[in-house]
């Protein structure tokens, strides 16, 4: 077991125990992290945190972008932004996947369309777990 904090700028989204982490790094895939892991630093993807709870249970995390470090028995995921399941406005998720859409039909090269429609996606994927 170890300790582990999720946090954005807004706020800190959790603080807790796990028995293991599990996160996407952008030049690395998914990578899981349990106590004793040799400390690391990994730049994370726009996707989600997994943290697996002493019992069993698993709280996810919708992550744009930041920074996962292990040091020790804490993990620390950095931010811009990080929502728990239960924090999702799925209505405004939806309409931003729409507006994304449609910005992509109407520009398919768009890159802040293309984000949007991923942050989106996640923030869908993620509160479906709520």
């Amino acid at each position: 077991m170890f300790n582990v904090e999720v946090v954005s700028p807004e706020a800190v989204s959790y603080t807790g125990e796990a028995d293991m982490v599990i996160a996407r790094t952008v030049d690395g895939g998914d990578i899981a992290f349990q106590a004793g892991h040799v400390p690391f630093i990994g730049t994370l993807a726009v996707w989600s945190v997994d943290v697996v709870k002493p019992d069993g249970g698993r709280d996810v995390f919708a992550v744009h972008r930041g920074f996962v470090q292990v040091h020790g028995n804490q993990v620390t995921i950095l931010s811009d932004v990080s929502e728990s399941a239960a924090e999702i406005d799925v209505t405004r998720a939806q309409t931003a996947l729409d507006n994304a859409n449609a910005a992509l039909a109407a520009h398919a090269d768009d890159p802040e369309a293309a984000a949007a429609k991923v942050r989106a996606e996640l923030r869908l994927r993620v509160s479906a777990l709520c």
